[in-house]
C-alpha cells in the first residue's frame, strides 16, 4: 500500500490537499507530495471538489528560510565555464521550478467552479515541476550545493499575488507570459552548458523544455476557454490584462517552434516576430 504523505493524510479532497502542500515549507516534501497527490487523483483515491470554497491562509506559499530573496538586479551572472558558475545557474533554475510547483498548486486550490479537467491539468503541471526540481537539486548536489545556498528573486510569485482574484488574468500572465519566457531562454542556456562540456545538466534542460511546452499549452487552452466563456476576443483581452497587471514586456529572441507547439497562434507569433525585428517597441 502506498504511503500517504502526512501533509494531506486525512484529506481526500484534492483541492484542500493541494493547499496543504502549497503551505508545506520543506522543498523536498513539497515536491514529493505534489507528485503523490497527482497519482492519488489519477487512481481515484482523492476526489476533485470544484465547488468547495477555501479560505486563504496567511503566509503563502510555504517556503524554507533559504534562499534569501533579493531584487533581480542584485543577482550577478557567472560564467558557465566554471563549476561555481554552473552551480549558481542550476540553483536559479531549481528556484524557478520550486516557484512553478507553488504556482500550479495555487491554481488548483484558489479558483473554484472550474471544469474537472482544469484541476487535473494543473496538478499534472505541479507534479512535473516537482520532477524538474528534483532533477536540478540532485545535479546541484553533485556540485556540492543544496537549494538555498545562493540568493534568488521572487518574480514569478509576485505575479501570482497580483492575479490572485482573477483566474483569466492568472492564465494569461503566468503560463502564457512568465513561463513561456522559459521556452525562449532554455535553448541558449542548454547550448552554453553543452559548450562547457556539461552534458548532464544540458540533458535536464531537454526534459524541462519538453514538459514546459505542455504546461504553456495548458495555459493557452484555459485562457482561451475562459475567453470563450465570457465572449471575449483573446488577443485584445491579453493586451488589456498585460497592461492592467503590469506584465513584463516581451523581448526576443523567441523560440517560435516551441511557442507554436505550446499553442500560440500565428497572429501572436507574427506579433512576436515584429518585436524581434524592433526590440525597442
Amino acid at each position: 500500500m502506498q504511503n500517504v504523505p502526512t501533509s494531506f493524510a486525512d484529506d481526500a479532497c484534492m483541492r484542500r490537499a493541494a493547499l496543504a502542500i502549497l503551505r508545506e515549507r520543506d522543498p523536498v516534501t513539497k515536491a514529493r507530495d505534489a507528485r503523490t497527490l497527482y497519482e492519488r487523483v489519477l487512481s481515484g483515491a482523492a476526489r476533485i471538489d470544484p465547488e468547495v470554497v477555501l479560505d486563504e491562509p496567511d503566509h503563502l506559499p510555504g517556503r524554507p528560510e533559504a534562499p534569501e530573496l533579493v531584487e533581480p538586479s542584485s543577482l550577478k551572472r557567472r560564467s558557465m565555464q566554471s563549476d561555481a558558475g554552473r552551480a549558481v545557474l542550476l540553483h536559479a533554475l531549481a528556484h524557478i521550478e520550486f516557484n512553478a510547483i507553488n504556482l500550479a498548486l495555487d491554481a488548483v486550490w484558489r479558483f473554484p467552479s472550474m471544469p474537472t479537467a482544469f484541476y487535473i491539468d494543473w496538478l499534472k503541471v505541479a507534479a512535473e515541476e516537482a520532477h524538474h526540481f528534483s532533477l536540478l537539486t540532485a545535479r546541484l548536489a553533485q556540485f556540492g550545493h543544496v537549494y538555498g545556498d545562493f540568493p534568488a528573486h521572487d518574480g514569478l510569485w509576485e505575479m501570482a499575488e497580483r492575479t490572485r482574484a482573477d483566474v483569466l488574468a492568472r492564465m494569461a500572465l503566468v503560463p502564457r507570459t512568465l513561463e513561456a519566457r522559459g521556452l525562449d531562454a532554455s535553448p541558449p542556456i542548454r547550448k552554453r552548458l553543452a559548450q562547457a562540456g556539461d552534458e548532464a545538466s544540458a540533458a535536464i534542460l531537454d526534459v524541462i523544455l519538453r514538459d514546459e511546452i505542455g504546461h504553456v499549452l495548458i495555459g493557452n487552452h484555459w485562457f482561451r476557454f475562459l475567453c470563450d466563456a465570457a465572449s471575449l476576443e483573446p488577443h485584445p483581452t491579453y493586451e488589456r490584462l498585460a497592461k492592467q497587471y503590469h506584465a513584463p514586456k516581451l523581448r526576443g529572441p523567441f523560440n517560435f517552434e516551441a511557442r507554436r507547439d505550446a499553442g500560440f497562434d500565428e497572429a501572436e507569433l507574427r506579433a512576436l516576430a515584429g518585436l524581434d525585428e524592433n526590440p525597442s517597441l
